[in-house]
């Protein structure tokens, strides 16, 4: 690996090439929970286009693997490195390029937090739907490659709704620009959607152009649900669908999870029920008022212990902000594995009450919140530290949990990833010859197999 080291510093600098082992294991892993990884033999952070193509080049004629991170938030695998890899970290890549109020775009660089491109467009009057937990430390390029989602999914998509356009570098090393920077363009196969999600199996993305709608500038109305039962709360969800209604947010959180925020936040929020229900519409004046009151009426006829439309708006944001702190508020409870199931919104009552049993089967704790609205549950499966036979009856209620999402026509991942937990879901899934496509177009895109290998497909064996 020396040689490729030495080679990787005289093409960009020894500034923008670390060897130090101990900076590198901070660089090897994301976020997920027991996925495995090796030790790189770099990390490079990369300034320039034409640095990650001198990368990719040095490491294709060598035979060397590479990896693509951004902030590490990832929580599948992903971005983990294998022995001797090379990362390329595109923590150095973080400008916003070009705002077209016009257009109503946006031209930025991989490595561009997701908060900060929100705050920048809204200068212009322009929002940036897509807003995953991690939006806070996430970058562009990570959400990009991982097709990241977040509590607005419901009603405005997913990151691939918003891309329009990107400039990659292949497994030749060559640049190419995909996609498009006008509203409408059909021209040839849709190859820039085809890079979103696809966790840095085909290439690495070096510039990223993005659809932006107008600011929402309305007072939201907040439907605060408390219910006894997870499967009470599922009812009320398929009900809000059912009913024809797309709230801007349909957020659930067991009490299990809320008592986690109020012990590390002291919030107050674990009295009323076992699982909370949060929705919001952002519709205009008297519209959202009536489509609140609507919502309202569907957790009351689904058995609602308590149910309320707020009219304090901090009180609402706190409620949602106590949503985003569960998942960090259950870290500090010892090792976290995070599932992320999508099944038909007619269907979530039935996922919760599986994860229910897998979890009752399994004699596993496992925490519950989703972005409800879309059917996309995290179950969170908490597990002593150092407890080997607690960690194995996790893993078994994953996968148990796992199938059955197939089972009830769901997937094996909404938003965070295959990365390395979900390949064996994923294969399930697909089928094999929907593999085999997959594998064809990966071979077509990165000849000489660099990018990722052994991860989301296995395509390496």
């Amino acid at each position: 690996m020396s040689g490729v080291v030495e080679e990787l510093v005289a093409a960009i600098g020894t500034e923008q090439v670390v060897t130090d082992p101990a900076v590198i294991r901070g660089y090897s892993h994301d976020e997920a929970e027991w996925a495995p990884y090796g030790a790189a033999a770099a990390v490079v952070r990369p300034r320039h286009t034409a640095d990650v193509a001198e990368v990719v080049r040095i490491c294709a004629e060598r035979g060397v693997s590479v990896v693509g991170r951004g902030a590490g938030t990832g929580l599948s695998g992903a971005a983990n490195a294998g022995q001797g890899w090379v990362v390329v970290s595109f923590e150095r890549m973080n400008r916003v390029l070009e705002v077209d109020p016009v257009q109503q775009t946006a031209t930025v660089q991989p490595g561009v937090v997701n908060d900060v491109l929100r705050e920048r467009v809204a200068q212009d009057g322009l929002w940036y739907p897509p807003d995953p937990a991690s939006a806070p430390w996430s970058t562009i390029g990570g959400n990009v490659a991982t097709n990241a989602g977040g509590l607005c999914c419901v009603k405005y998509g997913v990151t691939r709704d918003y891309v329009l356009g990107m400039e990659a570098v292949v497994g030749t090393g060559e640049v190419v620009r995909l996609g498009r920077t006008t509203a409408k363009g059909v021209t040839g196969y849709d190859l820039a959607g085809l890079m979103v999600g696809s966790e840095g199996t085909l290439g690495l993305v070096t510039e990223v152009t993005l659809r932006l709608v107008p600011l929402r500038r309305g007072v939201e109305h907040t439907v605060v649900g408390y219910f006894d039962s997870l499967v009470d709360a599922g009812r009320a969800v398929a009900a809000v669908s059912a009913a024809g209604i797309v709230p801007s947010a349909l957020e659930l959180i067991d009490r299990f999870c809320l008592q986690a925020v109020d012990e590390w936040k002291n919030m107050g929020l674990s009295a009323e029920g076992e699982v909370l229900l949060l929705a919001r519409s952002d519709l205009p004046g008297a519209s959202g008022q009536q489509e609140a009151e609507r919502i309202l009426e569907c957790f009351e006829q689904e058995k609602a212990v308590y149910a309320v439309r707020s009219t304090d708006a901090e009180e609402a944001e706190a409620l949602f902000q106590a949503r985003r702190l569960a998942y960090p508020a259950l870290e500090r409870l010892g090792p976290l594995l995070t599932e992320d199931v999508c099944v038909p919104k007619a269907q979530v009552p039935h996922m919760l009450e599986a994860i229910e049993a897998a979890g009752e089967r399994f004699d596993t704790k496992i925490g519950n919140i989703a972005h409800a609205g879309d059917g996309n549950l995290h179950p969170l499966f908490i597990v002593p530290a150092g407890d080997e036979d607690a960690k194995n009856r996790a893993k078994q209620a994953f996968e148990v949990i796992v199938d059955q999402a197939l089972a009830l026509g769901g997937t094996v991942t909404g938003e965070h990833g295959v990365g390395l937990l979900k390949m064996r879901g994923a294969a399930d899934e697909l089928g094999p010859r929907v593999l085999a496509m997959h594998r064809a177009v990966k071979g077509a895109l990165d000849p000489r197999g660099i990018f990722n290998p052994g991860k989301v497909f296995a395509v390496d064996g």
